[in-house]
């Protein structure tokens, strides 16, 4: 035994190295490798468990767009083929780190909801989304900095755990900006830019649009509803077009319309039926005959000058808007930053595309391609029996 040269190891040490060996053990300096991972890991996690640690409250965003370019504000989950506002929204809340990626991928999650569902090229000053996110500071710095600057969050509140931006809101206010010429009658150049309104026809433009105040059947007004549909009866606070104004050498107007709720269509076509009747394309008469049963052919303005204005939460500001603990939704602190925004990204959009691809010449040298006297159900030999449903809609229109 003496002559092996090595002394004999005590069994519990013995025992005690197979131990460590089994483990994996290599002395110190697998100590030293086992801990610098630790370490890397807690680094690289170290932002996520902060985040999983923030509250995660219901608020509302104040959203200002220019929807020139996107096929509307819905997001169309697993298709990229249509670019729409909210694509940009979601994208920008996960890399802000408002909401953890797979929020994104399933927005119910968040418990997301737009007060309206603006459509293709429709723009929008007074958006409001609800939802659910880790308030993080400088949230709204840090949205902002990963969005366009034709899409801007301009205002952040807290509201009540079940709060539905869609169904808390009591009514929705839209504008429709068009050049002035098209009110100009039917013998005058569809295209002159110098074309300004009178205040007579400014008279009767508003008489008219005066007409759809209160509750009427807009079936007419949508290609979605058939005229037995209660969902086809809307209330109409208010219509009337603001007084005219030059811009870049052409005349323009807004009209303003606030309603509890609107159909696919239906303002472009409630504008569009007024000015067919102003150029003397259409008798007054055809406006009491849209009530009615019968399908009468109304044409659809271009929805290039569509803006979402501003939406209301009246029923809402009076329950909780002055508990003490949540804000009223009125957003008057904001009011200069949404009219710097269309001033800036909206309205010159209208402006410039309008010149540069006369869509409004262009639709109205279709009007008379309309038959204002002709009806579906004579046409079709229907009787007292109404289409359950209509022709799909082509999805260019604003809708709630």
């Amino acid at each position: 035994m003496a002559g092996n040269g090595e002394a004999p190891i005590p069994v519990g040490a013995k025992q005690e190295q197979d131990k460590k060996a089994r483990s994996g053990w290599q002395g110190p300096t697998r100590i030293w490798e086992e801990t610098e991972q630790q370490a890397k890991k807690l680094k690289s996690s170290e932002d996520g468990e902060q985040q999983r640690k923030l509250p995660k409250r219901k608020i509302v965003l104040l959203m200002a767009y220019s929807g020139k370019g996107y096929h509307g504000m819905q997001r169309n989950v697993g298709s990229s083929k249509f670019k729409t506002i909210e694509d940009d929204l979601v994208s920008a809340l996960v890399r802000s780190g408002c909401i953890p990626e797979n929020h994104g991928e399933d927005m119910r999650k968040m418990s997301f909801q737009r007060c309206a569902r603006t459509d293709k090229g429709v723009s929008a000053a007074g958006q409001v989304v609800s939802l659910k996110v880790w308030l993080i500071d400088d949230i709204l710095e840090k949205i902002n900095s990963h969005l366009p600057s034709h899409i801007r969050i301009l205002g952040l509140k807290r509201v009540t755990g079940g709060f539905n931006s869609k169904n808390k809101c009591d009514a929705r206010t839209y504008v429709y900006m068009l050049p002035t010429f098209a009110f100009a009658h039917k013998d005058h150049d569809s295209q002159d830019e110098t074309y300004r309104l009178s205040a007579e026809t400014l008279g009767r433009v508003n008489r008219l649009l005066a007409c759809y105040k209160g509750t009427h059947n807009f079936h007419n007004f949508t290609s979605q509803k058939g005229p037995h549909e209660p969902s086809a009866r809307r209330y109409i606070l208010d219509m009337f077009c603001e007084e005219p104004f030059v811009r870049e050498g052409m005349e323009f107007a807004v009209i303003k319309v606030k309603g509890q709720s609107f159909m696919t269509h239906q303002i472009r076509k409630m504008v569009g039926l007024v000015v067919a009747i102003v150029k003397g394309y259409a008798p007054e008469s055809v406006l009491e005959r849209c009530w009615g049963e019968a399908k009468v052919d109304v044409p659809k303005a271009p929805g290039l000058g569509l803006v979402l204005e501003r939406v209301h939460f009246e029923k809402y500001n009076q329950r909780f808007g002055h508990d003490g603990l949540h804000e009223p939704l009125d957003w008057a602190r904001e009011e200069a930053e949404v009219t710097a925004f269309k001033e800036q990204h909206i309205y010159p959009t209208i402006i410039s595309t309008e010149r540069q691809e006369r869509s409004m010449a262009q639709w109205l040298s279709t009007l008379p391609m309309h038959d204002f006297s002709a009806t579906a159900h004579a046409a079709a030999g229907l009787g007292t029996k109404a289409p359950s449903s209509l022709e799909g809609s082509d999805g260019v229109g604003d809708s709630d």
